[in-house]
């Protein structure tokens, strides 16, 4: 559902007398104290654990302490850059704390899209929530004016909703935010004790689904305001206590960086002397003295500051979680499916970014969790060939006692590998299934086209193809989007809204997709040695 439409809905809902009455907020405190976001923490920590699929039903589930206290008939959607604004509100709401949001930015530099401006965005305009507004009301509004670009700010610049935290334990915790610049957000529910960063996303149709931290969220330019995000300390001011013990009026007031104890520029200028904007990625990350990669330095300080691979536990963890990651595909191809696009002639052009848009292609294609698929699968090819390095020249971060570490990764791939099942009901009804490396082999054919049959959303060919109904130009157009399913960098910036003779004349993408193939890679390794 566009997002105005249910911001209309939501605030139709909330004009009844009922709603009015039931969701009333009520300011009770005039700052969030360290209880408070501990309590925030364990909220946000509780659906991640759950089993929810949505954000509905994450509200609705068990996990959710003040579900009973809904009003009844109300439903509550999110998409990527809603998700930590109404899981922040809704929090508020109910433990009656103070809230206040970002509710316009323009960009730093003339930009085409605001939510990929080059230079990031600045603060135009902020909302308070106060007593006696409407809940339902505030997150039909919330869900409108928030979109991805209101991340995008340079972490020097106060006044913003969010601020950049330190690398640190404590600092970085569950309910911590990530921005991917590529447009997309997270955000974290957990850190494990070897410093790897789960989190919780959701996405145009709803769906919410969970993920490990890694090179699918991109670094960038400062002024992009990628990265890690906390909650910028805030304050009521100047309300006055009512009978009820509510806070009525005041403004709220948001602590500059230089007040927050734990601001910190590291994630994007390194460890040691800070660089200009221009040259960032000059600066470097040192850990004990020894210069690491960005990401395992992170995983490291989150880690207690030691950074230790067990190779056969992460290979398995990975592949176990490309299944889950399939799995949340199907959720969403399913969706796309009900919306009945595959039985609508293809637009003549692809949207002006298949990664970016609006309309129907927004909730109902997948060119950009394809491509987070994609990357996932790749880097376990990628990890196996570096913890092979590491082993071979007996790196103490790696934690493997055996004699065989190919072979080793090999056999828990092929284990994690064969308990992965995905499957789909095809266009006669017949039901398809297959496993893990057939889903890697089909990878790069898999359609991220709503218009397409549901075969092609799954990458079908030969018999399996032969129930679609796409008549000879969409097969063309299928044919002609290869080099697109090809690239796994989201490149939101470039202009995509080609026909299909641009396609066909080898406009956009590129033409060979990376290895992705880890049982193969491993194979060749046992050969080796």
């Amino acid at each position: 559902m566009p997002k105005a439409l249910w911001a209309a809905l939501l605030f139709a809902l909330a004009l009844t007398p009922q709603a009015r009455a039931d969701t009333m907020v009520r300011i009770r405190s005039e700052t969030w104290a360290q209880a408070d976001e501990r309590g925030y923490g364990e909220f946000i920590a509780a659906i991640g654990q759950s089993n929810c699929r949505t954000v509905d039903g994450c509200l609705r589930n068990p996990a959710n302490p003040f579900r009973a206290s809904d009003p009844e008939g109300v439903g509550f959607v999110s998409d990527c850059a809603d998700l930590p604004y109404v899981l922040r509100f809704y929090y508020a709401w109910k433990r009656g704390l103070p809230f206040s949001y970002v509710s316009d930015v323009s960009p730093r530099v003339r930009s085409r899209d605001i939510r990929y401006s080059p230079q990031g965005n600045v603060v135009e305009a902020h909302r308070d929530v106060l007593t006696g507004q409407d809940a339902l009301g505030v997150m039909g509004r919330l869900r409108d004016e928030i979109s991805s670009a209101t991340y995008r700010i340079h972490p020097l610049l106060d006044g913003n909703d969010l601020y950049s935290p330190a690398v640190a334990p404590g600092a970085i915790r569950p309910g911590t935010v990530i921005y991917d610049p590529n447009g997309h957000l997270a955000v974290i529910w957990k850190i494990e004790s070897d410093g790897r960063i789960r989190y919780i996303d959701s996405h145009p149709d709803n769906s919410l689904t969970r993920g490990t931290y890694d090179l699918r969220f991109v670094r960038s330019s400062p002024g992009m305001g990628a990265g890690f995000k906390n909650w910028r300390p805030s304050r009521l001011a100047g309300a006055r206590r009512a009978g009820d013990g509510a806070l009525l009026g005041g403004r709220i007031l948001l602590a500059a960086n230089n007040q927050i104890a734990d601001f910190a520029l590291t994630q994007y200028f390194g460890t040691g002397r800070q660089p200009n904007d221009r040259d960032w990625k000059s600066g470097l990350f040192e850990l004990n003295g020894q210069a690491i990669d960005y990401y395992d330095y992170v995983r490291a300080r989150l880690g207690g500051g030691r950074l230790r691979f067990d190779p056969l536990r992460e290979i398995a963890d990975m592949v176990v979680s490309n299944c889950t990651d399939l799995g949340y595909r199907a959720d969403a191809v399913t969706v796309s499916l009900q919306a009945g696009l595959q039985n609508q002639p293809e637009p003549e052009r692809l949207p002006r970014n298949i990664y970016g848009t609006e309309g129907d292609w927004e909730p109902f294609s997948t060119p950009s969790r394809d491509a987070r698929l994609k990357t996932a699968f790749k880097e376990v090819r990628d990890n196996a060939e570096r913890f092979l390095a590491l082993w071979r020249t007996r790196d103490p971060r790696l934690v493997y006692g055996g004699g065989d570490l190919a072979g080793d990764m090999a056999r828990v791939h092929t284990s994690a590998a064969q308990a992965c099942s995905i499957g789909y009901v095809r266009s006669d009804g017949t039901r398809v299934s297959f496993g893990y490396e057939e889903a890697r082999r089909r990878l790069f054919r898999l359609s991220f086209d709503p218009y397409q049959c549901v075969e092609r959303r799954w990458g079908a060919s030969g018999a399996e193809l032969a129930s679609c109904r796409d008549g000879a130009r969409k097969r063309r157009w299928y044919d002609a989007q290869q080099r697109l399913r090809n690239q796994i960098d989201r490149t939101y910036e470039a202009r995509m809204d080609f026909t299909l003779e641009e396609l066909e004349a080898g406009r956009g993408g590129v033409a060979t997709a990376p290895d992705t193939n880890t049982s193969a890679f491993l194979n060749a390794q046992q050969q080796r040695n």
